[in-house]
C-alpha cells in the first residue's frame, strides 16, 4: 500500500495543484468537504488523474463521497481496483 499512497498523494497534489508535500497528506489526511480544490470539478479531474496514472477505469456507480473521505480511504480504492484488474 505504501506505494500506491505514495503515488496517490503524488496525484493529489498535482491533479489539485495543491501546496501540500506528500509527507503532509497522511492516510488520515481529509479531503472531501476539507480540501476547497476538491468540488466537484476537482473530483472529475482526479478520478481522470488517478485512471490514467494507475490504468484503471472508474464507473459512474463506483463513484461515492466514502471514496474519497480520507487519502486513506482513496489509497484503498485504488489498491481494490488495482487488485480486481
Amino acid at each position: 500500500m505504501t506505494t500506491t499512497l505514495d503515488a496517490v498523494r503524488g496525484v493529489l497534489i498535482e491533479s489539485l495543484e495543491l501546496s501540500q508535500s506528500p509527507d503532509e497528506l497522511k492516510e488520515d489526511t481529509a479531503l472531501f468537504g476539507s480540501l476547497p480544490e476538491l468540488d466537484s470539478f476537482g473530483v472529475v479531474q482526479l478520478v481522470t488523474s488517478i485512471e490514467d496514472r494507475f490504468d484503471i477505469t472508474v464507473d459512474d456507480d463506483e463513484f461515492g463521497a466514502e471514496i474519497f473521505e480520507t487519502v486513506g480511504t482513496l489509497t484503498g480504492f485504488v489498491d481494490a481496483k488495482l487488485a480486481a484488474a
